[in-house]
């Protein structure tokens, strides 16, 4: 393998100028520059990068923490792909700005996490991001502050720089197209009650009729994702049918993601119930193999999760090209990114004025 000091015998230059071109410290004329160039191309000389990272104190690393890459097949779902759109950003930004992204996966162990920094760390990574599977609040280990750390899709307690779907924008915006559309009974079938998507989307929802002077009615909100429970179709069921016999009941039935939607629609169809032409129905999130592949097409809102990997990663290589600006408290901020409303044929642009024909009964 050659060495420095080769290019410098070869080149007629001694090893010193070799450097000087290597690390651009030092001004060196043209024609000698391109000597050693020369040598250099023809020896295949390859620099260290570590002896570079111990003269610039830089490596040109970031490092990723996700779970993506581990998914098991069945996560290759709406719910499963968050994870990969915002690691797709992320690695877009990146390629970009010339930096080089080490990938760890943490095989859907959380507790290796830790582990998972200190081998970055010990790589010299100038800085990292963690990257969720979905909204949530987080506990990581503190890393040191000459290393900045990108929260993705998820924040913790002591304010770490983080970007974050707003959730509360995109209910808001949806509904409040949905009341400009004529429709005033609007439900809203929720999400776990745990997460934090789903008291965002909640305030956002809440938000967009108190906007509008229309009244907040608890009978038209409930929870309907069960996942997990064999008894889930049943749930959902049950409630579209407590919804559908209340003495005023809503014109469009609001879904926390797509797939619910999906399974909406399914519901509804087996009961004989016609979207939109009846009752009308949104999704959330605009997983387009759900949201464009059904009939009518679904409305919904676009979570763009891969401009929330391009953002965080913005948002990294600032902190690392200016670390004083990356203490301030503007800077620590959670950047929330939003998405449009997409609207499709399963929305009226006037509600239905009679729902009393609805088939009630389930068939079997």
């Amino acid at each position: 393998m050659a060495t420095i000091y080769d290019v410098a015998r070869l080149a007629k230059v001694s090893a010193k100028t070799v450097s000087r071109v290597l690390n651009g410290d030092a001004p060196v004329g043209r024609e000698t520059r391109e000597a050693v160039e020369a040598a250099m191309a023809q020896l295949g000389y390859v620099p260290s990068n570590a002896a570079r990272m111990m003269r610039s104190q830089k490596s040109g690393l970031v490092g990723l923490i996700t779970g993506a890459i581990s998914l098991p097949s069945e996560a290759l779902q709406p719910q499963g792909l968050p994870d990969l759109f915002i690691v797709q950003g992320i690695q877009r930004a990146m390629a970009a700005s010339g930096m080089t992204m080490m990938i760890a996966d943490t095989g859907g162990r959380l507790d290796r996490v830790p582990h998972l920094i200190q081998t970055f760390l010990r790589h010299r990574v100038e800085g990292l991001i963690y990257v969720a599977e979905f909204h949530q609040k987080v506990e990581l280990p503190r890393v040191p502050a000459t290393t900045p750390l990108v929260l993705a899709n998820c924040f913790d307690a002591i304010g770490t720089p983080a970007v974050l779907p707003d959730d509360a924008r995109g209910q808001r915006d949806l509904v409040s197209r949905l009341i400009e559309a004529g429709h005033r009974r609007i439900a809203y079938l929720t999400l776990p009650l745990h997460m934090v998507a789903t008291t965002l989307r909640t305030a956002g929802y809440a938000a967009a009729l108190a906007q509008a002077g229309l009244p907040y009615d608890p009978a038209l909100v409930d929870c309907a994702d069960y996942e997990g429970r064999e008894d889930e179709t049943q749930i959902l069921w049950d409630i579209i049918d407590r919804l559908l016999r209340l003495p005023d009941p809503p014109t469009v039935l609001c879904c926390g993601n797509d797939k619910m939607a999906l399974r909406v629609y399914g519901i509804l169809r087996s009961r004989g119930v016609k979207v939109p032409d009846e009752i009308s129905v949104a999704g959330y999130d605009n997983y387009r193999v759900i949201a464009e592949t059904l009939f009518p097409p679904l409305t919904t809102v676009d979570l763009s999760y891969t401009a929330i990997g391009v953002r965080a990663a913005q948002r990294l290589l600032a902190m690392i090209s200016e670390p004083a600006a990356a203490q301030s408290q503007e800077d620590c901020d959670p950047m929330l990114v939003s998405g449009p409303v997409y609207w499709r044929g399963s929305v009226t642009e006037r509600p239905a004025s009679k729902i009393a024909n609805l088939k009630l009964v389930r068939e079997d």
